[in-house]
Formats: structure tokens, sequence, C-alpha cells
């Protein structure tokens, strides 16, 4: 009867506890989400204000008027031919980044041969360069090869800034693939590139598309090679756009909202339609691993 009792109290202390740790996850939770939407809310109710509301009615009223004159001020400046170009050059480099790093990956996550180590070894250090010492040495060689000033002078920086880290997250990852599955296809008659091909590719799907996701981010946001290696307007990508509206704009704080709104809002939908993959990638990797 005393065993009782006290199992009885110990369960209802577990309970209390166990409420008090998820009442606790849930404020900080609820503290994140408003941290995290505080700015999105921000920045799109400023963009429908007039150019001195701001100063006005205060930055979190509501604007009265809602006006959208400053998005058809931005549409009007050309903003979707920096977009489509942004499209361009994100999705062909992320293209040829994921062919690459799974042709690199497998070898060095599932053949043995003595320079394994060392080739792995070299791209985990690769990780560690800087990308800004070789802003020089590149705008120096996409000059001598004739690619300055066009969008396939970015690709080859983006591609190879982002392959030390696809090749160490892709490498682990096919790591925790069973082996018994390749060996079960060599019976029935698959070679390496069958292999390849059909099985290892297949099972590392969330892996890239975790990879996609990552560095499609990176890439749709970085501003430093675009800056260095693009002068004309008609080759400029979206980056840059935010800067030429910045300078032009620096007093009217609602159009460049606008600007950065219409820049975010893809990257926001494309993760909420992708989140599933990006979660799955993470949670594959962590579980296998």
């Amino acid at each position: 009867m005393i065993k009782e009792n006290m199992n009885e109290v110990d369960y209802r202390k577990s309970k209390i506890k166990s409420r008090i740790a998820w009442t606790i996850a849930i404020i900080f939770a609820c503290l994140m989400l408003v941290l995290t939407l505080a700015p999105f809310f921000f920045m799109i109710m400023n963009s429908f204000r007039k150019q001195f509301d701001m100063l006005q009615q205060g930055v979190f009223h509501l604007p009265d008027p809602w006006i959208i004159e400053n998005y058809v001020e931005v549409i009007e400046k050309g903003f979707f031919g920096y977009f489509l170009r942004s499209v361009i050059v994100v999705a062909i480099s992320l293209v040829l980044m994921l062919i690459i790093s799974a042709f690199a990956a497998y070898p060095l996550s599932r053949m043995k041969f003595k320079l394994n180590p060392w080739i792995y070894a070299l791209i985990v250090a690769m990780m560690s360069v800087p990308m800004h010492v070789t802003l020089i040495p590149i705008f120096k060689l996409t000059t001598a090869v004739g690619f300055y000033d066009s969008l396939k002078s970015l690709i080859g920086p983006y591609v190879a800034f982002a392959l030390p880290m696809s090749v160490f997250i892709l490498t682990a990852f096919m790591k925790t693939i069973p082996k018994e599955i390749e060996e079960s296809a060599e019976i029935d008659g698959c070679n390496r590139y069958k292999n390849f091909f059909f099985m290892i590719l297949p099972l590392s799907k969330s892996g890239l598309s975790t990879l996609a996701i990552y560095n499609g981010v990176s890439m749709w946001n970085e501003f430093a090679f675009a800056n260095t290696l693009l002068i004309s307007p008609q080759n400029k990508t979206l980056p840059l756009a935010l800067g030429q509206f910045k300078g032009e704009h620096a007093m009217n704080m609602p159009i460049i909202m606008a600007v950065l709104t219409l820049s975010v809002l893809p990257m926001i939908i494309l993760f909420i339609i992708f989140q599933d993959k990006l979660v799955k990638g993470m949670m594959a990797g962590a579980v296998k691993g």
C-alpha cells in the first residue's frame, strides 16, 4: 500500500514537472515567434505608407491611408528584371552545385582509396577560406576569361564557395545509407554507376533538398561578388537593386521597405512550400547519424 502511494506521488510530481516544462517551452516559442515576425510585420506595414507618414504617424501605427504607389513605382523601375536575373543565376548555380556535390560525395563516402582522407580533409579545410580574400583574384580571373560584367561571372564563385560545406554534409549523409543496399543491387547486376543514379541518389533527396534551400538563400542574398563583378544596370541582380534603390530613395523609407518586401517574399514562399523537405533532411541526418 505504501509503495502504491509513493508511486502515485512520484507520478503526480513528474506530471507537474512535465506541465511546467511544456508551459515554459510554449512561452519561449511564443516569444521567439513574436521576435521573428515583428521585423516582417514592421517592414510590410511601413511599405504601404506615404513618404513622411512614418514620422507623422509613428512607425508602429497602422498606415492611414494604405497605398500601393510604392510597389507600383518599384515595379516600374525594373524590379522584375533584377528579380529574373537573380533567379537565373541562383537556379543554374544550385543545379551545378548539387550535381558536383553528389558526384564528389559518393566516392568519398562509399569507396576506399589512399587519397580519400586527404581529399576529404582538403575539402573541409576549404570551408575556412574567407570569401572576401578571393575578391581580387576572382575579379582578375573573370576579366581574363572575358566573363566580367555578365551573369556567367557569378556562377563560378557561387558554386565554388557552396561546394565545401555541401560536400561535407552530403558525404556524412551518404555514409549513413546502409551498404547492404548497394551489395544487394550488385548481386542483381548493378554496377557503380547504376548504384549511384538509381540507389544512392534517390535516397539522398532529403539531403540534397536541405542543401538546395540552405545554399539558395545564401546565393539569393549574396552582394559582394555581384557588386564586384557586375557594373551594367542590365546585368545587375536583386541585391544590387536594393543598394540602388537605397541610394536613390534615402529619404523615402516606405519605397525601400517595398523593395525589401518584394525581395524577401519569394524566399518566404519557397520555404513555406519546401519546409517539410528541409525538416526531413535535417531529421534524417540527425537520426541516421
